[in-house]
């Protein structure tokens, strides 16, 4: 059995940058899975994959993960389109409904108990599958991660939103979130979060850096410094390095004395990413 299962969503990301357009797989749980593996950590990707050229591109993308857990369907790919502006950033449109991507269903999702499993992004929120997959993670007896990763675009109910992100953190043991997340949610501030259960709450802020936030205090480390292409698949690559910490040291040492190195190596594995087009983290031999 694979040391992490990763379930969510593999979709195709449609690229406008300028004159230019391609189209590269992307989806937060495929990018975060990808991210896992370069760590030569054993990883599982449980989501749908269609049977059409787009999912033939993300089976091709997705080599060095296990995908025996995915479920093959004849429903289409979801895709994102995605414009990046000049500083590397990118705005989200989705064509989502009746896909794939999406489609999580109890009699297919797998028995067993990994040593950790990742849940995030756009499956936690779109129905039916959404109440699926929490109903199985919820009962899978291992800590789970979850990075909720909000598109208004594609939820605009706050309030909606704030229900489920306080019903994934209430059985998750660590929150990864953007501080886009993090303000868009609204009312909530780390420590309230901390409150609903997790143990650990990082929190990106791009540029200016990533925060830890525990019971025992916050800290923070500094952003990579690199010429940023664009950020796109940066924050599950800090989401892959705080789940390879938790493997490697466990919880109590995270909340403690090695949460800044974990921090410090995520910083310096997103900035990787960022250097590259596309969401390509980094090898475990380019970490120093």
């Amino acid at each position: 059995m694979s040391e992490v299962w990763v379930a969510g969503e593999a979709l195709i990301d449609s690229f406008t940058k300028g004159n230019r357009q391609f189209e590269i797989v992307g989806g937060g749980a495929a990018n975060t899975s990808k991210a896992l593996a370069e760590l030569s950590i054993s990883t599982s990707f449980i989501g749908g994959i269609s049977n059409d050229n787009y999912g033939q591109l993300i089976r091709s993308e997705l080599t060095s993960v296990d995908l025996s857990l995915s479920r093959t369907s004849v429903l289409p790919t979801a895709v994102a389109r995605l414009l990046i502006d000049d500083l590397g950033s990118a705005t989200y449109e989705f064509d989502l409904e009746n896909s794939a991507s999406f489609d999580f269903r109890r009699d297919w999702l797998p028995n067993g108990t990994p040593q950790m499993l990742h849940v995030g992004s756009l499956a936690t929120v779109i129905e039916p599958g959404a109440s699926e997959l929490f109903s199985w993670a919820k009962n899978i007896g291992c800590p789970i991660t979850y990075d909720p990763n909000f598109r208004p675009n594609v939820l605009s109910d706050r309030d909606k939103y704030q229900d489920l992100f306080r019903r994934w953190a209430g059985v998750s043991t660590i929150v990864k979130m953007s501080h886009e997340d993090l303000n868009w949610l609204g009312s909530f501030e780390p420590s309230d979060i901390l409150d609903m259960g997790p143990s650990l709450v990082v929190v990106t802020e791009g540029a200016a850096g990533i925060w830890g936030h525990t019971i025992l205090g916050s800290v923070k480390v500094p952003a990579e410094r690199v010429d940023v292409v664009d950020t796109v698949g940066a924050g599950d690559t800090v989401g892959a390095v705080i789940i390879e910490g938790f493997i490697k040291y466990g919880l109590e040492e995270l909340k403690g004395n090695m949460l800044i190195e974990v921090l410090r190596r995520a910083a310096q594995a997103a900035g990787i990413t960022c250097s590259r087009a596309g969401a390509k983290p980094p090898a475990l031999e380019e970490l120093a």
